[in-house]
């Protein structure tokens, strides 16, 4: 799969009786280096995260609690995953405009991210991206 494309990265699971284990090295287990940590939860019902592209970064999105709906749109396709296990991660790459959604109670979504922030790096405006999409061809 090429990195320019979202796709599920299966993480490392180390089983134990006692609880199991996952981790995630940036540049072993994802196509780039950890510049930032941030994890989204408390959800209300009904209610919707994210409305917004990355010029730049790259993010694996893991649901280390409970389940939600990642839905990516690339200026003519929409995709929908949906995450619910902590060991894998969805790899997005720039240029993608994400929503997320249908949060269970107690979900948490925790974001792994090739830069640190810098406003400059998102397109917040929905007619900003599909302008920005077409000029690069899609």
């Amino acid at each position: 799969m090429e990195l320019t494309e979202p796709h599920i990265i299966a993480l490392p699971k180390i089983c134990d009786p006692r609880g199991n284990l996952t981790f995630a090295e940036g540049g072993v287990h994802l196509p780039f280096g950890i510049a930032r940590v941030y994890w989204i939860y408390d959800v209300p019902a009904g209610e919707t995260r994210g409305a917004h592209a990355h010029r730049v970064g790259q993010e694996l999105i893991i649901a280390t609690g409970g389940s939600f709906n990642v839905n990516l749109f690339d200026g003519v396709d929409m995709r929908t995953f949906t995450l619910n296990r902590p060991y894998m991660g969805l790899y997005v790459p720039p240029g993608y405009w994400r929503t997320l959604d249908n949060f269970s109670s107690g979900s948490v979504c925790m974001v792994l991210s090739s830069t640190e922030y810098t406003e400059d790096d998102y397109i917040r405006d929905y007619g900003e991206f599909i302008e920005t999409a077409r000029r690069h061809g899609i």
